[in-house]
């Protein structure tokens, strides 16, 4: 067992690598790019001699060392660069909107902002009362496909 492994364990090595390089193209999470890494350095002492167990605790402590100090670091600084838009209905809360049909407790229609006409209902946090045709509104909440809307300040119908 150990001639074998001393004559053809570059090829675990390398098969080992190019698992775990697959499975991270798949995953994104940086794990696998570690392991792949760390047996990297498994493959390289095996080039330069070591012993099969050597080689085995050296891509160990390297997957573990990168695991550890450098993957937290990196995915910081990867959600760093991230999109700070909002999108879907973090993108709706507060936007403005104009009422196109009367909305009371039970319904009707607003055109927000960005141009979408939404059913639309008025908050349980504002007194009765039907908002008319013209009145600006705003999103206080999603509730399925429905907007939940409060009386702007200075409506202007």
């Amino acid at each position: 067992m150990d001639i074998f492994l001393a004559d053809y364990g570059w090829i675990v090595w390398l098969v080992l690598i190019l698992i775990f390089v697959t499975i991270e193209m798949v995953t994104l999470e940086l794990t696998f790019l570690m392991m792949a890494l760390g047996s990297l350095g498994g493959l390289v002492s095996g080039l330069l001699g070591a012993p099969w167990w050597l080689q085995l605790i050296l891509a160990v402590a390297l997957s573990l060392v990168l695991l550890l100090g450098i993957r937290p670091p990196l995915l910081r600084a990867l959600k760093r660069g991230g999109d700070p838009s909002k999108t879907n209905v973090d993108a709706l809360m507060g936007l403005g909107g104009r009422v196109v049909r009367s909305v009371g407790m039970n319904g009707g229609q607003v055109r927000l902002d960005n141009g979408e006409t939404w059913t639309a209902r008025l908050s349980p946090d504002v007194p009765p009362r039907d908002l008319q045709p013209g009145e600006i509104v705003s999103v206080t909440a999603i509730d399925g496909a429905t907007a939940v809307v409060v009386p702007s300040e200075g409506n202007t119908p």
